[in-house]
């Protein structure tokens, strides 16, 4: 394949109009006025508190539709209870832009057991209830209503990633794209910097949203053009899945939205096509029925260059949260304010996240000039500043740079991964760029540390053991998190993850780094509790590592079905999407659903803890391990139970009439409540 189909047409600023930028973008008639406008071009309703900021995706797109010479506003987390508050700065010339902010807006108000959470880091005091379940579907809602005509375009990750049918964990069901349930013109998925540019300056020359059906990362509603071959990926019942290529324009159509409601293999099929037509080099487009509409998505955008990256984040941000906030502390500002990102995108496809579904797997990579170009802000800019700066990376520390060493290879590549099972012998793992930079940054004058907080990929890291050491001598700060998931070869291979072999010899070169530059440092490993592909057995065997390791987790992560991650459609269909779904011949998974069999995997995470003793002892002896209860340091759980312990086992049922206590079923066992 031609490797000439993943450039850009044009670079990415290439109609920028030089001008004064706005101290901030306005969030008030008061504050347009000041800057002498009677309209906004453009206004962005965002989930999120307002912060000026490249961490925060509302700042991005506003700067840079700035820097094309419009007028942007903000409407920062409006009452959505009516459509008043989204008429603050007036009628949009333009579009209204709507995103749920930095965070899926049903990811950030529930945890994995669905319950509501208190708290918001993305809104002023940390206050929970600042906007809506499906705040994105609210917000366009409103829009319309604000003022009809104006046409409403989607973006952000909770639009990226709802762009098709898709299970909801939270009503447990399928649920049609975010953009039919918005009733929005447009959705733009992914790192939307050239789409948004395109669609906003051929709104603005007056072409209707329904001819931006060129635009790469854009979907919209459409019928299929009579010169496209349609290529079925509907049939379940026949192995083809739609990957054969043929001559001329082609369009990959997904099993409908009713098929995909009732018939959860074709569920599978639609998440595996949808992954595997990823790679911007060789996607071609999909569609999806819905009722008497087609849903239409174009391939994803081109990658940014280092050259667009940069003008990104060298747009004239302000860098604080606006100032109508006062003295409110925003907690995710406060996390990243001393922070610096210096790629996107991860090629490690791990099943249960959805960076690679947004961002891409193909890194993109800024300059070190533009980094230590933010860097010197951040000294000169941000109070508090220190002389440290909190963490240095991106979605991970260390694929910088990284890239196939062929790019026609990368162009035609459809692994959903670069590094499993195996690193792939194609890829570049060098970390000489990424040590040449932490050098640079440590040289900076006023850097006093550089800290690389979390995000190692571990299988990466030890292919470089120059990195683990410049890595330990100056970028730990007394304790690296790392994320390892868990030790047994099930869960790891439905998660794309090394086996623990790697974290052990990770961790053996991290010590011995430690120990030879004098210090005492400690690996923090992460684990999820309940991913598709785990048993009991698993879970158990993962705590006696544990123990035996000596880690003691304060705070364990239960698998949380997050939109569109290929995990998710394992836990809703039964079905590995990683292999070939066919009708008869899928590849099945269990999937971990029951609340009490999900409390029991995060309990074997917490096996110190005597709250869970009970229901631990319980589980161990249905599943003939007894001889795990005990307080050799070989075993499990102790016998006995001290006074007053033991709730976490979860709320006692009620006792029936007879006497008899009800019990609940998890897989293979059953455990007394």
């Amino acid at each position: 394949m031609d490797i000439q189909i993943i450039a850009a047409e044009k670079p990415l600023m290439a109609q920028a109009r030089p001008h004064k930028p706005a101290p901030f973008l306005p969030m008030s008639r008061a504050e347009m006025d000041a800057l002498g406008w009677d309209a906004c071009d453009i206004v962005l309703v965002t989930g999120d508190a307002y912060v000026d900021h490249p961490s925060f995706g509302m700042a991005i797109i506003g700067r840079l539709l700035e820097a094309q010479g419009f007028r942007v506003g903000i409407i920062s987390q409006p009452d959505w209870h009516s459509a008043e508050p989204f008429k603050a700065l007036g009628k949009p010339k333009v579009f209204f832009g709507v995103t749920g902010g930095n965070m899926d807006s049903m990811v950030n108000r529930y945890t994995a057991d669905r319950r509501i959470r208190s708290d918001d880091a993305y809104t002023a005091g940390g206050e929970g209830g600042k906007r809506p379940d499906r705040c994105t579907v609210v917000y366009a809602q409103r829009c319309r209503e604000a003022f009809k005509g104006v046409p409403v375009v989607l973006g952000g990750i909770e639009a990226s990633l709802r762009r098709i049918a898709h299970y909801d964990y939270w009503s447990d069901k399928v649920r049609r794209s975010v953009l039919a349930d918005a009733k929005a013109d447009l959705l733009l998925y992914g790192n939307a910097e050239r789409a948004v540019v395109e669609v906003a300056n051929r709104l603005a020359a007056g072409e209707a949203p329904r001819e931006l059906d060129d635009i790469r990362g854009v979907a919209l509603f459409r019928r299929v053009p009579d010169d496209y071959t349609e290529l079925h990926a509907d049939d379940i019942d026949s192995a083809d899945e739609g990957a054969s290529r043929t001559k001329g324009l082609t369009v990959i159509r997904l099993p409908a939205l009713e098929q995909v409601e009732q018939d959860k293999e074709a569920y599978a099929r639609a998440s595996r096509v949808l992954h595997r037509e990823s790679n911007p080099g060789n996607a071609r487009p999909l569609v999806q029925r819905h009722g008497d509409r087609d849903l239409w998505l174009n391939p994803p955008p081109i990658p940014l260059t280092s050259e667009e990256m940069d003008a990104v984040y060298d747009l004239p941000y302000a860098r604080p949260p606006h100032p109508s906030y006062g003295d409110a502390k925003i907690p995710a500002w406060d996390m990243i304010k001393f922070s610096v990102t210096i790629m996107r995108g991860c090629f490690g496809g791990c099943t249960f996240c959805s960076i690679t579904e947004h961002e891409g797997r193909i890194i993109q990579n800024r300059s070190e000039g533009s980094i230590l170009r933010e860097i010197e802000k951040i000294r000169d800019k941000t109070p508090g500043f220190t002389g440290v700066i909190s963490d240095i990376g991106g979605p991970t520390a260390n694929m910088y740079r990284m890239a196939c060493k062929d790019p026609k290879v990368e162009a035609a590549c459809r692994r959903p991964s670069c590094v499993f099972p195996e690193i792939c012998p194609n890829l570049n793992t060098s970390h000489d760029d990424l040590i040449r930079l932490y050098r640079k940054v440590r040289e900076t004058k006023g850097i006093k540390k550089v800290m690389v907080a979390s995000g190692v990929r571990y299988d990466l890291a030890v292919e470089s053991p120059e990195y683990i050491k410049e890595l330990v001598t100056h970028h730990v700060g007394g304790y690296l998190k790392i994320a390892p998931e868990h030790t047994e070869r099930g869960p790891l291979d439905k998660m794309m993850k090394p086996g623990i072999g790697a974290y052990n010899q990770f961790k053996r070169m991290f010590d011995a780094a430690a120990e030879q530059a004098g210090k005492k440092y400690y690996l923090i490993p992460y684990f999820i509790a309940a991913h598709p592909g785990t048993t009991d057995e698993d879970m158990m065997n993962l705590a006696l590592w544990l123990k035996k390791n000596r880690y003691r987790a304060d705070q364990v992560q239960t698998f949380l079905p997050s939109p569109m991650a290929t995990a998710t459609a394992m836990y809703h269909t039964g079905v590995n999407p990683l292999r070939g779904v066919r009708r008869g011949g899928s590849d099945k998974v269990e999937a971990i659903k029951g609340l009490r069999q999900r409390r029991l995997h995060k309990a074997f995470l917490r096996y110190h803890d005597p709250d869970n003793w009970p229901v631990l002892r319980e589980a161990l002896k249905e599943m003939g391990r007894a001889d795990l209860i005990g307080s050799r340091p070989d075993q499990l759980v102790p016998a006995h139970q001290p006074p007053g312990t033991g709730k976490a086992a979860g709320t006692r049922r009620p006792v029936r009439p007879d006497g008899k206590t009800q019990r609940f079923t998890t897989k293979n066992l059953r455990v007394m409540k």
